[in-house]
């Protein structure tokens, strides 16, 4: 059974390869869903997959990359259908 959540990470997550790292533990976990920086300094994503790998990825999450110093990471119900796992442009403010 697949299970879908959303994310937003905070604290020092832009800039650090954070999103890049993200995909790879993503293919790594064979989790599915999106990824990408927000306006307001923030990461969001959307992760999909098995209930064990979704877990894993959130744990990973609260880590990230070495260079990355998160805060942390609020997670909701996630929505959609995604076949892979992708890097999706800044979202605006506003948007």
């Amino acid at each position: 059974m697949r299970t879908s959540k959303h994310l937003v990470v905070s604290g020092f997550v832009q800039g650090v390869f954070y999103r890049d790292s993200l995909c790879a533990e993503a293919a790594r976990l064979g989790v599915t869903g999106w990824v990408r920086n927000r306006s307001d300094g923030t990461v969001e994503a959307t992760v999909q997959g098995e209930p064990v790998a979704i877990e894993r990825i959130i744990e990973w999450s609260r880590r990230g990359p070495p260079m990355a110093r998160v805060e942390k990471v609020l997670i909701g119900e996630g929505s959609g259908e995604y076949s892979r796992f992708e890097r999706w442009p800044t979202l605006a403010l506003g948007e």
